[in-house]
């Protein structure tokens, strides 16, 4: 088959297998590796070349490498550096020990089993991250030590990827001549070859380049230090992968490195889509169907040793027991840099051909696992598990006999704080609440009263005095908790002025529906204020920027009012926006000075 023929049925199976695999919650990577299964010598057998398509594809994870080189400046791994080295070297560490083990216990050489347990000790980025970052949890503490586990892995595979060497011919050292003092000279050669350049080189290369205002030469420019790097220290007996890595971390502190990152993720996407698509076409189907029992129960094994690691340290590290299953359920698969090691394991000698295929098999059903444990975990396990954590609200008595604020505040976020804060500065005692546990804590350590509870619940309205109160403020970011508390104030507490906050136009005319009198829009005054900011720096007197910012002003807070009656129909509500900026161009028109 032609080589334009072999694209074409790659671009092909790609473009079928991951919307699909991406609309059934499953990830991209799948995706890839169910379109190379399905055209390679086990499904279709429309791509034979298997060699060929290896070769090309190892270039995305040079990207990759790349990529990750570009985001770890110093400074970010020294704030990160206790999750990072701590416990992600315990989890490389750990699992490692504990998979090698397994692999001597099968009858492997040490060296080999050494090899397959660093390898398989890895978790998959590509998919890991995603997992986690589709259910928002990339921000909880789980979210935050797997994304630190994760970094390691990435800075793991460079020194393991260069060590394996020193496994190869069943662990003797390598027969050199004059022993390992070359190799090992020009090794270090080359990076100290790849740092200097980099250092004295690259900046001045990107000013020439860039002073000739030719994108397509930039983008070239970068792809040639990628490749070149890499190919450099390749040369050296390195691999690619380091090259492409030291040269991210040399463009990490430069100014281009937004635009070079910008210009390389596209073909990082397409060229590492290109490796999961090469990994399924080169899958050991037969091996798997010649022990399909036996490899299901190695790889019920991985994860679940794995899992055990993970779950352990993320208990040690002060996790609860729903985030150290999280962690568990994100984490245990094999990872697309497992097949780099094994690869290079097979080229230095270090393990024979058909136990790299069992180990790369393995990782493949790991990843194609981990979709669904993760799903059954965060469906049934997670939220047993915190339930069981649950934090009890908070009890609002009155022991002290002391007289009921006069204001309550609902919700302590960004914009309750702020009205808390000079409430205090004016000793106008409030009661604040806010149902985010994590935020109550928060505060409290700056020395904040505020109750633990649900703005939403009557009964704790009650509590709070707000038979008694004068002002209810409605700080809530969600609109619906924000309207339920108004709905529920009106029915219950008649007498209880309401000022609310609004989150947009929506939530302020809902707002005006209910009767609220006292609405606030919460990005109004500080775009305004921006603004303000903007037409000063462009050179405009103060007093035609101010009389601009008030025209705006009154003219959107009377249209507000106006399209309040019409906000239930789209139609006049359009035609009544467009009748408004109409309306507001003939204001500054007029204020034009004449000629």
């Amino acid at each position: 088959m032609s080589l334009v023929h072999t694209a074409i049925v790659l671009l092909a199976a790609a473009v079928l297998a991951v919307p699909l695999a991406k609309r059934l919650g499953f990830g991209s990577p799948l995706g890839y590796l169910a379109a190379g299964l399905a055209i390679g010598p086990s499904g279709l057998a429309l791509v034979t070349d298997v060699e060929a398509i290896a070769h090309v594809s190892e270039l995305g994870v040079v990207m990759l490498l790349f990529l990750i080189g570009l985001e770890l400046r110093p400074q970010r791994l020294w704030v990160m550096r206790k999750a990072v080295f701590g416990l992600g070297g315990a989890q490389v560490a750990l699992s490692a020990t504990a998979l090698a083990g397994g692999a001597l216990a099968l009858g492997l050489p040490w060296p080999a089993a050494v090899a397959a347990g660093a390898g398989l000790a890895l978790s998959s980025t590509a998919i890991a991250l995603p997992l986690l970052a589709e259910r928002d949890l990339l921000a909880t503490q789980a979210g935050r030590d797997s994304f630190s586990i994760l970094l390691f892995q990435d800075l793991a595979i460079i020194p393991l990827v260069a060590l394996l060497p020193l496994l190869g011919n069943g662990g003797a050292m390598p027969d050199h001549g004059d022993g390992l003092g070359w190799p090992i000279a020009r090794a270090v050669g080359a990076v100290l070859l790849v740092l200097a350049g980099g250092r004295l080189l690259v900046r001045p290369v990107f000013r020439l380049v860039d002073a000739a205002k030719t994108p397509e030469i930039f983008t070239a420019t970068a792809l040639l230090i990628v490749l070149g790097t890499a190919a450099l220290v390749e040369a050296a007996g390195l691999s690619m992968s380091l090259g492409a890595f030291l040269a991210g971390v040399l463009l990490s502190e430069s100014e281009y490195r937004h635009e070079v990152k910008a210009d390389i993720e596209p073909f990082e996407g397409l060229l590492l889509g290109l490796f999961f698509v090469s990994v399924g076409v080169s899958a050991d189907v037969a091996g798997f169907l010649a022990n399909p029992g036996g490899m299901l129960l190695l790889a019920i094994g991985l994860v679940a040793v794995k899992a055990a690691v993970l779950a352990l340290l993320a208990r040690i590290a002060g996790h609860r027991p729903g985030g150290a299953v999280r962690m568990a359920a994100a984490l245990s698969q094999g990872s697309e840099f497992g097949f780099v090691l094994f690869g290079v394991a097979v080229a230095d000698g270090v393990i024979a051909q058909p136990q790299a295929n069992a180990a790369m098999l393995l990782v493949t059903l790991s990843m194609i696992a981990t979709p669904f444990l993760f799903a059954a975990e965060e469906r049934w396990l997670a939220p047993r598990l915190t339930r069981k954590a649950a934090r009890p609200f908070d009890t609002i008595d009155d022991t002290a006999g002391n007289a009921t604020p006069p204001v309550i505040i609902c919700g302590f976020g960004r914009v309750g704080q702020i009205v808390g804060r000079v409430l205090r500065l004016r000793r106008i005692p409030f009661t604040a609440l806010e149902k985010d546990a994590g935020q109550v804590d928060f505060v409290r350590r700056f020395g904040n009263q505020v109750f633990y509870g649900d703005p939403t619940r009557p009964e704790l309205l009650r509590a709070a005095g707000a038979d008694t109160a004068r002002l209810l403020v409605v700080a809530l970011a969600d609109v619906q908790e924000s309207l339920t508390v108004v709905d529920m104030a009106r029915r219950l507490f008649p007498n209880l002025r309401i000022a609310a906050r609004a989150r947009n136009r929506r939530h302020a005319h809902q707002l005006m529906d209910r009767g609220v009198e006292v609405i606030v829009r919460e990005t109004f005054d500080s775009s305004l204020h921006l603004t303000e900011r903007v037409l000063e720096s462009c050179g405009l007197p103060p007093d035609e920027v101010r009389h601009t910012i008030d025209t705006f002003r009154t003219h959107d807070e009377r249209t507000l009012i106006a399209q309040h009656g019409v906000h239930h129909d789209e139609e006049r509500l359009i035609q009544s926006a467009q009748e408004a900026a109409r309306e507001l161009r003939r204001l500054f028109e007029a204020d034009r000075p004449d000629g």
